[in-house]
C-alpha cells in the first residue's frame, strides 16, 4: 500500500490523524494487511451484494411502471373517463373532485421531481465542468438519474471532491465540496415549491406529504404521500365549509 499523498496531511481537524493511519497501514506486511482486512471484506462484499439486489429491485420497479404507465397513457383518456365515472358512482361530485385533485397532486409531484433533478444535475455538471471533472456530459447525467431515484447528486459530486484532493488541485476542490453542499440541499425548496405550483395546497402539507411518504413508503411514497393528504385536506375542508341542513319546526 503506498504512502499517504501530501495533501492527506493539510486536511483540516483530521488531516494529520488519517495520515498517521495510513502510514501505519503501509508499513503492515502482506500477511498482516490481509489478516487486518479481511473481517471488513467480508461484512462489505455482504453490504454490496445487498445493496447490489436492492438496486436490481429498484429498476426491476422502474421498468415495470414504465410498461404500465405506457399502457395507461395508450388509453389514456379512456381510463381518466372511467375513474372519475367511479369516483362520481361512489361519492358523487365529492368523489369525482376527490379523483381530479388525486390526478392533479400526481402530475404536481412528478412535475417536482423531475424538475428538480434537471436544475440539480445541470448545476453539478456545470460545477464539475469548470473544476475541470473528466467526463462532465456523462456524470451529469448520472446525477440527473440519480436525482429522479431520490438519491440526489450528492454521490457523483463527492467523488469528484475526492478524485481532485487527489490530483492535488485543492482550491477547485474546496470550491466544488462547498458547491456540492449547496446544489445537493436546494431539492428541499425547489421540490415543494414546484408541487404547490401545480397543486393548490399548503406548503407545509405538501412537504409533509412529500417527506413522509418518502420515509414510509419508499421512492413510491413521493406520490402516495401528497396524494392522501391532498385528498383528505380537501375532503376534510369541504365537508367543515358544508352547512348542516336546517331542521324544520316539529308539528
Amino acid at each position: 500500500m503506498p504512502a499517504p499523498p501530501p495533501w492527506v496531511d493539510n486536511l483540516p481537524l483530521v488531516g494529520s490523524r488519517i495520515a498517521a493511519e495510513w502510514r501505519a497501514i503501509a508499513a503492515l506486511s502482506p500477511d498482516e494487511l490481509y489478516d487486518r482486512a479481511a473481517p471488513w471484506a467480508a461484512k462489505g462484499g455482504r453490504w454490496l451484494i445487498g445493496k447490489a439486489g436492492t438496486l436490481l429491485l429498484f429498476f426491476l420497479h422502474l421498468l415495470l411502471t414504465l410498461i404500465l404507465s405506457a399502457l395507461l397513457y395508450y388509453r389514456g383518456e379512456v381510463v381518466a373517463a372511467g375513474v372519475r365515472a367511479f369516483g362520481s358512482r361512489l361519492a358523487g361530485p365529492a368523489g369525482e373532485q376527490a379523483i381530479a385533485l388525486a390526478g392533479q397532486a400526481i402530475r404536481a409531484v412528478a412535475l417536482g421531481v423531475i424538475v428538480t433533478a434537471f436544475v440539480q444535475a445541470s448545476l453539478g455538471g456545470i460545477g464539475i465542468y469548470f473544476a475541470g471533472v473528466p467526463l462532465p456530459a456523462f456524470l451529469t447525467a448520472l446525477m440527473f438519474v440519480l436525482g429522479v431515484a431520490q438519491i440526489g447528486p450528492a454521490p457523483v459530486l463527492l467523488l469528484s471532491v475526492g478524485w481532485l484532493f487527489w490530483k492535488d488541485a485543492n482550491v477547485a476542490a474546496s470550491i466544488l465540496l462547498v458547491w456540492a453542499l449547496f446544489v445537493s440541499s436546494i431539492d428541499n425548496v425547489v421540490r415543494p415549491i414546484l408541487i404547490k405550483r401545480g397543486a393548490d395546497l399548503p406548503l407545509l402539507l405538501i412537504f409533509a406529504g412529500v417527506s413522509g411518504g418518502l420515509l414510509g413508503f419508499g421512492v413510491v411514497g413521493l406520490f402516495i404521500g401528497p396524494v392522501v393528504l391532498a385528498v383528505a385536506y380537501t375532503l376534510l375542508t369541504g365537508w367543515i365549509k358544508q352547512r348542516p341542513p336546517e331542521s324544520g319546526s316539529l308539528r
